[in-house]
């Protein structure tokens, strides 16, 4: 595609952004071949018994993810946003084989650091890829619409993997249905996406609210001051991904433990597999929704409701007995979910110009998804010292507070395209 034909907006580019959902569903698919095994193959097929080393496999993965992030926005600022959703996987084709002939626990860990860099590499960059198609009018939908394929797959595939398990065992039959994830998601980015980064430039010249990068307005913003901004310098930038990080944690925590805490009240595969695979089926279908809604009502209390909904989601799993409380806790915590995750990818869209904003992307991405990690190991470390319910209270408190920071911190981001009420005069403009 040559820069005179591009056209921003949803409906001029459907084709290429429904290619990209699709993309994206697959790398949602690779996440859920191990939602609901993978902790339930640590204790009971590899006998890890340490909650910390067993969820060892999660903080491999969150680092990786995390770094992964940041190394795929600004690669995708640099050489394209094709080459680095290519590269992404390529790294994820030997997961689902790793994860088959596994022969101990650290083949599971190397398994996860592949899965972190396909995940941080081609989600980034199919997140990025949107947002330069859709422009500026759209973000919220766009980004309900990307994180809905990601999170309906997710759940789909820890309902089938915990049918496969409970059918033929936890190995290795539940991870056969990766190889195809794989090769499937490997094909179509290789041979039928289409570059967008020509769509972020015509934006960044067309927006008069951004002005376009070639014109003089001070010193450009480097990649490290745009790293302080996004984590610190700037207030919003800061909330939202601060955000994010508790965000992943308490879902880091869900992940490694809630398998285990269910196995422990006497649940069978098949429920445990239900309640694991309803959290991301809400989260993945409610964001048509709350992305679309967070365009209208504003980002701000989104985020706050968001976050304190997941922090009450989480304390019913504690508090609840019963595979009926635990599931409308599985509901709650979607919920929570889906009206936090594209709202924050929107804050960051909005505030940050479309020349340096693949970048903003990334480091907000690295903050997320270091949630995994640091939510896999303080959580794995509460519940080997005390107990799970005493891991899964301390991490709804810290979810409460979250909500708290960005209820006093951020600020209202919309209407977009109006960032010189946050940013310096010179950032308004991008980097030259």
């Amino acid at each position: 595609m040559s820069p005179s034909t591009v056209v921003l907006g949803l409906r001029a580019n459907w084709r290429q952004f429904s290619l990209l959902v699709v993309v994206n569903a697959f790398v949602g698919a690779m996440v859920g071949l191990e939602r609901t095994v993978t902790p339930l193959v640590a204790e009971q097929g590899f006998g890890v018994a340490s909650k910390a080393a067993a969820l060892s496999f999660l903080v491999s993965f969150g680092l990786v993810k995390a770094l992964a992030n940041l190394a795929a926005g600004r690669l995708a600022d640099r050489v394209g946003r094709k080459p680095v959703l290519v590269a992404g996987w390529l790294a994820g084709l030997p997961v689902p084989f790793l994860l088959i002939l596994a022969p101990n626990w650290s083949w599971v860990v190397f398994a996860n650091i592949l899965l972190g860099v396909n995940q941080g590499l081609s989600w980034s960059t199919t997140v990025i890829m949107k947002i330069d198609l859709v422009g500026p009018r759209r973000r919220g939908l766009a980004m309900g619409l990307n994180e809905c394929a990601g999170y309906l797959a997710v759940s789909l595939v820890a309902l089938l993997t915990g049918y496969l398990a409970a059918t033929y065992g936890l190995r290795p039959f539940p991870f056969y249905p990766g190889v195809a994830f794989a090769l499937a998601g490997l094909l179509l980015s290789a041979f039928f996406v289409r570059e967008t980064r020509f769509h972020a430039q015509l934006e960044a010249r067309a927006n008069p609210g951004r002005p376009a990068a070639s014109e003089p307005a001070g010193p450009r913003p480097s990649f490290a001051q745009v790293l302080l901004a996004t984590s610190w310098n700037e207030r919003t930038l800061f909330a939202a991904s601060q955000a994010g990080l508790v965000n992943n944690l308490n879902d880091g925590m869900i992940w490694g433990l809630l398998p285990l805490h269910l196995a422990g009240a006497g649940l069978s595969l098949e429920n445990i597999g239900l309640i694991a695979a309803a959290y991301p089926a809400v989260w993945g279908s409610a964001q048509l929704a709350t992305g679309a809604l967070s365009d209208l009502v504003g980002r701000k209390r989104m985020v706050v409701a968001g976050m304190w909904l997941q922090a009450l989601a989480i304390a019913l799993f504690v508090v609840g007995r019963g595979f009926g409380l635990w599931l409308g806790g599985a509901v709650l915590l979607g919920l929570g979910t889906a009206m936090v995750y594209p709202t924050l990818l929107a804050v960051i869209s909005d505030v940050a110009n479309p020349a340096w904003r693949a970048s903003a992307v990334g480091v907000y991405r690295l903050w997320r998804d270091a949630g995994y990690a640091v939510g896999a190991l303080t959580s794995g470390l509460l519940a080997d010292a005390f107990s799970v319910p005493v891991a899964f209270g301390a991490v709804a408190g810290l979810t409460w507070l979250s909500g708290l920071v960005a209820a006093r911190v951020m600020k209202e981001t919309l209407p977009s395209g109006s960032p010189s009420t946050i940013l310096p005069p010179h950032w308004v403009a991008g980097p030259k």
